[in-house]
């Protein structure tokens, strides 16, 4: 809110700021103003800190700042620590967070550097650097922020942004296991030690998942706006393909767009509000129902059909508790989305269905595309909105836990009985 942040130099709207400030932190990209022009270069960094905080995760991030300032851990945060980052002692919390860091911030000094040619020919290059910086940033950690008035429109058809960007918003939503198992097999690899790497469930699930819905993706984005002019209609067949390649990268992650979302059809529209919901990966900068949930879910459909007991990934069972888990993701998620666009659909009359569902899903998702409605969102609106984001990024089994789980553990043992389903 500060006159310091702002381009004009005046304080700014207090939900316009807090509206930005969760946006950032639950790294969404949505906004209601445009944070280009809006924004002075101060606002502008602290708008990438807090996307790079929210980015890297609270306990990641206040553990890196224990140790820049050279504090020892307590054995509560060694644990709450070992906790957040889902490992399986509390040793190696430490080491891991050091690697986050250290992954982090090469990742997005090299997406900088790839980017700054790009930018210098049409630009200044003190400029350029700085653009590229908060563009690689804002990437890695799937915020989808940009300092462009269009996003990254003018860049659709230009391979080294759209393909430096897009393996950013990749490497950031597949999470930190999947990044350190990846290294450590072509280490292995490319080493004399011919040491033999298992690859955990995580990591085989996340890779093929993600491969997988970025294909076909790309493929449902191609099909339904070849014939649109207004998207990709009037690009040659290799930018085309570059365009949805792109926005299937970032749909399910990060936000940015480089073709009019507003123009889409209604069927690239509801592609799009599908991939929004299924989301990034555990342990990543993304959000979402995340790739595993909707993989086990995919699974237990399969055993169901095949009239087996036992749902199994790359032979191997998965856990009953883990199932359990993964339905009540998808069925709070759902929830939440329909929830929040009810409320939406009475506060907005005068905004279409199509794009209020559209607005909801990306800020639980919290992806940042929007069809244009962002900055026409009432107060009350924007709060929903808000509101909406929060819940995302925080978790919405996490969240309602907190609230509601009874934590005494219950010695009742209820007796089974089967009743018809579907």
């Amino acid at each position: 809110m500060l006159p310091l942040s702002s381009s004009s130099g005046v304080w700014s709207n207090p939900i316009t700021a807090l509206f930005t400030s969760t946006s950032a932190v639950c790294v969404t990209g949505l906004s209601v103003v445009d944070v280009g022009k809006f924004y002075s270069i101060w606002g502008q960094i602290f708008l990438m800190l807090l996307f790079q905080i929210g980015g890297l995760g609270y306990m990641t991030a206040t553990s890196v700042l224990l140790i820049l300032i050279g504090r020892k851990f307590s054995l509560r945060d060694k644990i709450t620590l070992q906790q957040s980052l889902d490992t399986r002692g509390i040793r190696g919390g430490l080491q891991l967070v050091k690697s986050i860091f250290a992954v982090t911030l090469l990742l997005e000094l090299t997406g900088a550097i790839a980017l700054i040619p790009t930018f210098q020919q049409k630009m200044s290059f003190p400029e350029s650097v700085w653009q590229a910086l908060f563009h690689s940033v804002s990437a890695f950690n799937n915020a989808g922020f940009s300092l462009f008035s269009d996003n990254l429109m003018s860049y659709a058809t230009n391979p080294a942004v759209s393909i430096t960007i897009g393996l950013l918003i990749i490497f950031g939503g597949i999470g930190y296991q999947v990044i350190f198992e990846g290294y450590l097999w072509l280490r292995t690899k490319f080493s004399r030690n011919r040491e033999y790497i298992s690859f955990s469930l995580t990591f085989c699930v996340v890779t093929t998942t993600t491969i997988a819905l970025i294909v076909c993706g790309t493929l449902l984005f191609w099909f339904t706006e070849f014939r649109n002019q207004d998207t990709l209609g009037s690009m040659s067949f290799f930018d085309q393909i570059l365009a949805a390649w792109f926005q299937s990268v970032t749909t399910r992650t990060a936000g940015f767009n480089s073709i009019d979302i507003g123009k889409m059809s209604i069927t690239g529209i509801f592609i799009t509000i599908a991939l929004m919901f299924i989301g990034a990966s555990p342990g990543g900068t993304g959000g979402g129902i995340k790739t595993t949930t909707a993989r086990i879910l995919a699974s237990c459909t399969g055993t169901a059909l095949r009239g087996h007991d036992e749902v199994t990934l790359y032979e191997l069972q998965v856990p009953q508790g883990l199932i359990i888990k993964a339905v009540g993701v998808a069925v709070g998620s759902l929830f939440t989305v329909i929830l929040a666009t009810g409320i939406l659909s009475l506060t907005e009359p005068k905004i279409s269905f199509i794009n209020i569902l559209f607005e909801v899903t990306s800020a639980f998702a919290t992806v940042g595309l929007s069809t244009g409605i962002t900055a026409s969102l009432t107060a009350t609106g924007q709060l929903i909105i808000i509101a909406t984001m929060y819940i995302g990024r925080v978790g919405v089994l996490l969240l309602m836990s907190a609230i509601f789980t009874d934590t005494r553990t219950s010695l009742i043992k209820y007796p089974q009985e089967s009743m018809l389903v579907g």
